[in-house]
């Protein structure tokens, strides 16, 4: 397929051409739904402007309405040929209308076409991110719920510290998903800009109007600049890598949770078999393969800022086509992520919870800070209280009986604030997914 900036019949060098289209179709394939929605907004602005006929607008917008039926019926397949998903559109309008077809790209750049369509990608994408992260959320709560007066061990330095429970390890996680799913609002709000008609990076001499684009693909408002629209490349990519980044930090430390509290040292959790997997070798064996494929996954996740840092931190303003390998550094990003998501809300409503944990010895000093409060409730200070108790520990005379824990502060063992919790992480989700 000829290029559309070609000139002439010329060919471009075989090696030259594989080189730069690089892995570019492989992505390409996610975003032909956005780009034949860019151009129905386009070519709907381009005749309220009057740069196209009525008449003509009615053609091209017939062919791309057939275009995109064909892409959401899973009919629509890139063409290896083809220079990338911009210019296949396009030749199919040239095929379908000749010369009618050609005036699509009227005022319009590949730069800011790929701009649009990646924007529009990443926006639904992190709805679908966030419907998961919702999914996970409402199973902690849950859980949260279920197991709020089974107490477990809480560690500091992975040393017995104070007593905590399942309800107050579930709900951890849950505000920590409130806190990432605030980061991806922040993401959206900035990616939800409308770049169309900054074209190459300087605008157009056409009498565009990008207020009808604005409106018609559905953004909060545009990139008002068209310098600054296209340094948005790289930097839409950039900013919701940090914020995946820090949904699989939280993630991957619950992963690890996980993996230790089901190791027999612990064992404070299991799972049924089938969640588990075996040793070649070792018959007893229930190794957490899952969690730990979550947790390693996640760790590579969160190396993507970095890499963006590294690919768009050296580069003046005005496009380059070094932006073109932001595809492949974050588009199976977003596929792991989701998979991580995935197996998680499959996996963890089968999570079996331990009772009695604290009934062992060994966890009796857990209690320690308890002793010393109700010294202090009974007059002392906390200095002498604290000298008292750990003598008595010295002297292995410590004893506490569990049944007299009273925590009643917001955030402790017996004051989860679950709704709370809740009532925030729904406000914002429901805005995300708007």
């Amino acid at each position: 397929m000829k290029k559309i900036w070609q000139k002439d019949n010329n060919a471009t060098n075989i090696l030259v051409n594989k080189f730069t289209v690089g892995k570019d179709l492989d992505f390409d394939e996610r975003l032909a739904k956005y780009d034949v929605k860019g151009s129905i907004a386009h070519c709907i602005m381009l005749k309220e402007v009057g740069i196209i006929t009525k008449e003509e607008s009615e053609k091209i917008l017939f062919v791309l309405a057939t275009v995109l039926q064909d892409i959401e019926d899973g009919n629509f397949e890139i063409d290896k040929n083809a220079e990338d998903i911009h210019s296949q559109i396009e030749s199919i309008l040239i095929d379908e209308l000749g010369n009618i077809g050609k005036k699509i790209h009227t005022a319009r750049s590949r730069n800011d076409q790929v701009l649009l369509d990646i924007k529009l990608y990443l926006i639904d994408e992190i709805r679908e991110i966030t419907s998961l992260t919702d999914e996970f959320f409402q199973i902690l709560i849950k859980l949260a719920k279920q197991h709020k007066n089974v107490l477990l061990p809480g560690y500091t330095h992975l040393q017995i510290a104070m007593p905590s429970s399942f309800g107050l390890w579930f709900g951890a996680y849950a505000e920590a998903l409130l806190d990432d799913v605030e980061m991806l609002f922040s993401v959206k709000n900035i990616i939800n800009k409308n770049p169309l008609g900054s074209a190459a990076g300087y605008g157009s001499s056409f009498p565009i109007d990008r207020e009808s684009t604005t409106y018609n693909l559905g953004f909060q408002s545009m990139n008002y600049n068209s310098v600054y629209a296209q340094m948005t490349r790289g930097k839409s990519e950039k900013i919701l890598s940090m914020a995946m980044a820090t949904l699989a930090g939280t993630l991957g430390k619950f992963s690890y949770d996980v993996c230790l509290y089901l190791s027999q040292n612990f064992d404070f959790i299991s799972f049924p078999k089938e969640f588990t997997t075996g040793s070649s070798i070792m018959p007893h064996k229930k190794n957490p393969d899952i969690f730990e494929l979550v947790r390693a996954r996640c760790n590579r996740i969160q190396s993507l800022p970095n890499e963006f840092i590294l690919l768009t931190n050296n580069l003046p303003s005005g496009y380059h086509r070094d932006m073109q390998l932001t595809k492949e550094i974050l588009f199976p990003a977003i596929d792991s992520l989701k998979e991580c998501l995935g197996i998680l809300n499959y996996t963890l409503p089968n999570i079996q919870v331990k009772d009695g944990i604290l009934d062992d010895e060994k966890y009796k000093y857990l209690f320690s800070v308890e002793k010393i409060n109700e010294e202090v409730k009974n007059g002392s200070s906390f200095r002498d209280a604290y000298v008292k108790v750990g003598q008595e520990i010295e002297n292995n005379e410590f004893d506490f009986e569990i049944e007299n824990l009273n925590h009643t502060h917001q955030g402790s063992i017996g004051n989860l604030c679950l709704d709370k919790i809740e009532y925030q992480f729904n406000k914002l989700k429901n805005k995300l997914l708007a």
